[in-house]
């Protein structure tokens, strides 16, 4: 009895994982649709617990706001925290806004920012994850959490292993990230080689907003790229 239990139990989960595959294909396709229309933008990540007393989130708002007024619209991960203040600098700037949402248990609820057309809703992360390196041209990464770090060696490692062209990659905030480049350079380089010393130069630390567009500027110039095309 507990054997055909097991049985029937695995069967059904089975099943399941066959017809998740056509809600993995709709998040895709509805994905696709919406997102190459938008033109365009440059991804902030960052954490969704970001208050907006805090100065991170006035930065990245300010952040948003010069992005916008350089071509770009903004991509955030359409909760809270810093990406409602990302949505927010590009709404305020009237640039697109665009926000890929993820269902959570906790924490994630759309924010009142973004284009009431550019709003799209997951399951998925690695779905979401898909969209946010196949219509950014560009990543500006702001203090957060696991899923901040999750989204930043993804597009790192991506580039490190030519699966993508390269772009400009902009750690926002040097007292935060100063450690973190501190061991990938002494541990991961230095001591272990676990990585190669050009590959240290895929990402860029500041602090500020003029930073981050003066990169932004000289990547596009340097490749003979422009933001509206």
């Amino acid at each position: 009895m507990r054997t055909e239990t097991r049985n029937k139990s695995w069967n059904e989960i089975k099943t399941n994982d066959s017809w998740a595959i056509f809600k993995i294909m709709g998040e895709f396709v509805n994905g696709y649709e919406k997102l190459s229309q938008i033109g365009p933008c440059v991804s902030i990540f960052g954490s969704a617990r970001t208050k907006p007393e805090n100065p991170y989130y006035k930065l990245t708002e300010e952040v948003a706001k010069k992005i916008v007024e350089h071509g770009y619209g903004i991509i955030t991960g359409g909760g809270p925290g810093v990406m409602e203040a990302g949505n927010k600098g590009a709404h305020l700037a009237g640039g697109t806004s665009v926000g890929l949402n993820i269902h959570l248990p906790f924490e994630q609820h759309d924010n009142p920012y973004i284009d009431s057309d550019k709003n799209i809703n997951f399951d998925y992360f690695f779905v979401r994850k898909v969209m946010f390196v196949k219509y950014s041209q560009g990543f500006v990464v702001m203090p957060g959490g696991f899923g901040t770090l999750d989204e930043l060696f993804e597009a790192i490692t991506l580039i490190q292993t030519n699966k993508i062209d390269k772009f400009p990659i902009i750690l926002v905030g040097r007292d935060f990230w100063s450690g973190l480049i501190d061991w990938v350079r002494t541990t991961l380089l230095d001591t272990f080689q676990n990585i190669s010393a050009g590959d240290i130069d895929i990402v860029q630390v500041v602090d500020t907003a003029e930073e981050v567009i003066e990169i932004l500027d000289k990547f596009y110039e340097e490749y003979n790229l422009s933001p509206n095309f």
